[in-house]
C-alpha cells in the first residue's frame, strides 16, 4: 500500500517532532542539521522540529490571501462566513498542497495539531 508514502499524516509527524525535539535535548545546540534538505540551511533539531510544526499547524491557518490549505478548493469552506472557520480534521492532507484528504472527522489523531500549537512547557 503506496498510502503512507507522500500524503501527511500527523501521528507520524507528531511523532517525529516530539523526537527531534527529545534527541535535541540529549545533541544540545551543537548538532545541526540542513533543515529543508538542500537549502543550504543549517539548525539544531529543536529547530527543526519547531519548523516542522510550523508547517503542519499552518495547513489550517489562513493566508495572506485568507485561504487555508486545508480547505482546498472548496469555496465555500474558504469564503463564507458560516464555514471558513469551522476547521475539519481530516484523515491525511495532500504534500504538496496542504488539502485535507481521506475522512474529514479524524478529530482523533489529526487534532494532535492541538499539542503542536500549544508551547511544549505548559503541556504537563
Amino acid at each position: 500500500n503506496s498510502n503512507w508514502r507522500g500524503p501527511i499524516w500527523f501521528p507520524i509527524n507528531f511523532l517525529l517532532v516530539e523526537s527531534l525535539r527529545e534527541f535535541h535535548g540529549y545533541y544540545g545546540d551543537e548538532f545541526r542539521i540542513e533543515c529543508p534538505v538542500g537549502s543550504g540551511r543549517q539548525m539544531t533539531l529543536g529547530q527543526a522540529a519547531d519548523e516542522l510544526a510550523r508547517r503542519l499547524t499552518g495547513i489550517f491557518k489562513a493566508g495572506p490571501d485568507g485561504r487555508r490549505p486545508v480547505h482546498g478548493q472548496y469555496p465555500d469552506m474558504q469564503a463564507d462566513p458560516h464555514f471558513r472557520d469551522h476547521l475539519l480534521f481530516y484523515e491525511y492532507f495532500h504534500g504538496d498542497t496542504g488539502r485535507g484528504v481521506g475522512a474529514s472527522h479524524q478529530t482523533g489523531w489529526t487534532g494532535l495539531v492541538a499539542n503542536l500549537l500549544q508551547p511544549r512547557e505548559t503541556r504537563r
